[in-house]
């Protein structure tokens, strides 16, 4: 297996953890079994520098350092007019070498600052920035990113567009993949036929070296720059073999909702309310599923003629914080974490692979529990709305209490 999180940022991006650094970097990507990392930010001069001082050739097209692979990565907000409308864009690039980095950051240096933050803003059209990067290179790789975020994304309700074309125009078949993001999944996703010839990618947008691999790409095989591209353009899935998702119910922005007054509405509840808050009567804000269903031509359970699967995961730690009883943040679930990472290797080992008997032998009953439900779809989910994080809840308490007790009665036999 090759496990790969192809978008994060530095310390040098807004709102992010000071130990965004290559070495935290190279060793949470062993603690959560991630194989390829993005290096994130490749635009802001600081952390370019750092990069070219810190990384190692590797495969063709990759970097190494610590024995972790990583691609040269970092994203861009375009934020310009079209159509009467102002539109605020999320891009994730790839390049195989620095030499196409820096002549990426000088043309786009045209457009917007890049030292005051590790995703810079520019004032360029889409199809315009299309054109600039493939002016350098067609061996760069053009994500759009987290595409139905409601700010900052092509199908975004409040700054994008109704179809890929409309916002990318003559250069759509140069794109190399679509990024879901935390408040989609590839299901949701299917709906929408226009994206049945692009490849899903699923990344963290990690801003804290713990959230890294919270959504990933799982291929069959380490590959290099080149063999990656092409997998992802040819939506190859025999060598991409799924990708590793958030339940999107748990993204910031999959219900309607207005964060000021706790409301939280699904799609058909927003129309009743002609999409205005119960409470204060403002406009809500308009999420990913209701984005998703107004664009869609498929029913939910319809699938395209050629897809990526994806599984389901919940974050270890989060597993323990609801089976212990304690804070995902506290020292009790950070030993436990670090006990199993120890035992089996790694987290993504642990949710994908670790028969739960062997779980269950050596930890928490509870634990192993919730990992066996994740598996097996059996969650209970709260879904976010307006940049409130939902909740999905990986125990039933009446009924693992249950098996708790009858555990312990068979023991006495």
């Amino acid at each position: 297996m090759y496990i790969a999180d192809l978008h994060i940022h530095s310390k040098y991006s807004r709102a992010t953890s000071s130990d965004m650094n290559i070495e935290k970097l190279s060793e949470w990507a062993k603690i959560k079994g991630i194989n390829l990392l993005g290096t994130g930010d490749i635009t802001h001069p600081e952390w370019l520098k750092t990069l070219k001082n810190t990384l190692k050739s590797g495969l063709k097209g990759l970097f190494e350092y610590n024995g972790v692979d990583f691609i040269l990565s970092g994203e861009v907000s375009l934020v310009y007019s079209k159509y009467g409308k102002t539109r605020k864009i999320h891009i994730l690039l790839c390049f195989p070498d620095f030499e196409k980095v820096d002549k990426f950051n000088k043309k786009i240096s045209l457009y917007g600052s890049l030292e005051s933050d590790g995703r810079p803003i520019l004032s360029i059209d889409a199809e315009n920035f299309m054109e600039l990067v493939l002016s350098i290179s067609e061996e760069i790789m053009i994500i759009p990113a987290h595409i139905w975020t409601p700010w900052f994304s092509l199908y975004g309700s409040n700054s994008g567009f109704d179809s890929i074309y409309e916002c990318f125009g003559k250069y759509t078949e140069k794109i190399t993949a679509l990024e879901t993001g935390l408040s989609s999944d590839p299901k949701m996703n299917w709906m929408i036929k226009e994206i049945d010839r692009f490849s899903l990618v699923s990344n963290s947008d990690s801003h804290s070296p713990s959230r890294i691999g919270r959504e990933a790409n799982y291929f069959k095989e380490r590959m290099d720059y080149f063999e990656i591209k092409e997998v992802l353009k040819e939506k190859d899935n025999e060598k991409f073999l799924f990708t590793i998702e958030f339940y999107p119910e748990e993204g910031k922005y999959h219900y309607d909702g207005h964060r000021k007054c706790n409301v939280s509405l699904h799609p058909e509840e927003t129309k009743k309310n002609g999409y205005l808050c119960p409470v204060c009567e403002k406009p809500l804000t308009i999420g990913v599923l209701h984005r998703v269903i107004m664009l869609s031509q498929r029913k939910e359970d319809e699938k395209p003629e050629k897809f990526i699967p994806y599984k389901s995961l919940v974050p270890l730690d989060e597993i323990i914080s609801e089976a212990i009883g304690f804070g995902k943040e506290t020292k009790e679930v950070r030993n436990e974490y670090m006990r199993m990472v120890l035992y089996f290797g790694n987290e993504m080992e642990i949710l994908l692979n670790v028969p739960i008997e062997e779980i269950e032998k050596k930890f928490n009953f509870k634990v192993a529990k919730g990992i066996k439900n994740v598996r097996e779809d059996k969650v209970k989910k709260i879904p976010g709305y307006d940049g409130v994080y939902g909740k999905i809840y990986v125990l039933d308490e009446e009924i693992e209490e249950k098996e708790i007790k009858e555990r312990k009665q068979m023991s006495l036999f």
